[in-house]
């Protein structure tokens, strides 16, 4: 990712807990207007990441989220940031326009005009209680708080994690086209790879606390080569080590870090690899390692 007018800059950082490095001397940039997958495996260190982007854990390293130590600069930061932990902690006892005056006193960049606006898109009513509204609607309602912050960096943590498929669709394409604007960013760690790829302009991957991607979609589809091919040349795929083997409609594929040899291209038939396909590769336990086909 390029350094220029970049929100985030983080050079060998590292988070501790006690011994353990749940985050691992990772290096990384996140310019503007880009929209974030932060991906990994439950305990690959996504939400130890967010925490440290925001100062709520201490890291090592170098860090400068919108040129501030998150640290020593909380406060200041969070004027200009927004960290979701979860999109479902809303007090369930408050009616939702005593839920948008609280947000209006709580942050200085909220826009309790622009939250009403938002809401009247949605199935949600202003004189709703919280604790009355469905799951699908109560992300419409957090959303319509969210997207009225005039924040330069969002930050969310499994926003949709517990929500059917119709409700998390609703969600990102709100998120979209209501608070993506080409000058902001925002950063999403979802276990829903395959649902967020479209959005997405770049990704990290983490894996066990390490950094094992940070590419953007773009130069990911130069990068990474997927060939479909017949059963009969599976072995001559599988002598070019490929990252990962795997399964397609009519047969098989492999997935390689960078192009294969010309013989080994000529083999197969150059398909895009999906975001969950590298996932898979890079992520992947070596006991459930997938080559036999």
């Amino acid at each position: 990712m390029s350094t220029d007018q970049a929100l985030v800059q983080a050079q060998h950082l590292s988070v501790r807990y006690g011994a353990r490095r749940a985050v691992d001397d990772i290096s990384f940039t996140l310019p503007k207007g880009r929209v974030v997958g932060l991906l990994g495996h439950n305990g690959a260190g996504k939400t130890t990441l967010m925490k440290a982007l925001v100062g709520l854990v201490k890291a090592e390293g170098q860090l400068s989220v919108l040129g501030r130590d998150p640290l020593r600069e909380r406060v200041a930061l969070l004027n200009e940031a927004c960290y979701i932990p979860d999109v479902a902690i809303l007090p369930r006892w408050i009616r939702v326009a005593d839920l948008i005056r609280l947000m209006g006193g709580l942050h200085p960049r909220f826009s309790a005009e622009r939250s009403r606006e938002l809401l009247r898109r949605t199935s949600v009513d202003l004189t709703d209680k919280v604790g009355k509204l469905s799951k699908g609607m109560m992300v419409q309602a957090h959303l319509a708080l969210i997207a009225a912050i005039d924040a330069r960096l969002m930050i969310l943590d499994e926003p949709t994690l517990g929500l059917d498929v119709l409700s998390r669709k609703a969600f990102y394409e709100m998120l979209i086209d209501e608070w993506c604007d080409g000058e902001r960013s925002v950063v999403i760690s979802t276990h829903q790879v395959e649902e967020i790829e479209a959005l997405l302009s770049d990704v990290l991957m983490l894996n066990e606390g390490k950094l094992v991607l940070s590419i953007s979609l773009e130069d990911m589809d130069r990068r990474f080569v997927a060939l479909s091919h017949d059963a009969a040349v599976a072995d001559e795929m599988a002598a070019a080590h490929p990252l990962l083997r795997y399964r397609v409609a009519g047969g098989s594929a492999a997935l390689f870090d960078g192009a294969p040899p010309e013989h080994v291209q000529a083999l197969g038939r150059r398909v895009r690899p999906s975001l969950v396909d590298l996932f898979v590769a890079l992520t992947r336990k070596p006991e459930l390692d997938r080559t036999q086909f």
